[in-house]
């Protein structure tokens, strides 16, 4: 860098993980977007359907609260893409049977069937995008995991 004014401690844009970690997100974003367009879904819709379908298999009591802590999208955030999906009939919303406050959610059929279809053409997307020569998936995953668990900012 020529100037002296150089506030980066990195000489290429190339050498900043952040940077590098921007794209990558902002590529996968765009990918994935377009690639659930024939589901006629949003990446935020198939993110909290994909995790009611998740917890519900688990056994779990599916409520607003534990989508919106599972998949780190804020309540207000999941609450109104819950209601857009509710209006395209694929999910339900219930009053809690014993909790005045929550909401439980359920996938209607026709979302279970919409679901479905997107989790196989969503797995097999991130199959192709992370397959890279020299690089273990499984690993990959542990040092994204090792992040996550290190910079969580949860109360």
């Amino acid at each position: 860098m020529k100037s002296g004014d150089n506030t980066f401690s990195v000489e290429q844009p190339e050498e900043s993980s952040g940077f590098l970690l921007w794209r990558v997100t902002n590529l996968w974003q765009r990918e994935i977007r377009k690639a659930l367009v024939p589901h006629g879904i949003t990446h935020s819709q198939f993110v909290l359907m994909a995790s009611a379908h998740w917890l519900a298999l688990q056994g779990k009591e599916v409520t607003q609260v534990l989508l919106s802590d599972h998949t780190d999208i804020d309540p207000m955030t999941t609450s109104t893409v819950l209601r857009t999906l509710q209006q395209k009939g694929l999910v339900v919303r219930k009053e809690h049977a014993t909790d005045t406050r929550a909401k439980t959610v359920a996938l209607t059929e026709k979302g279970k069937e919409v679901i479905k279809k997107a989790v196989v053409t969503v797995e097999t997307f991130d199959t192709r995008f992370f397959t890279v020569p020299r690089l273990n998936t499984g690993d990959f995953n542990k040092m994204l995991l090792s992040l996550l668990g290190r910079n969580e900012t949860k109360p």
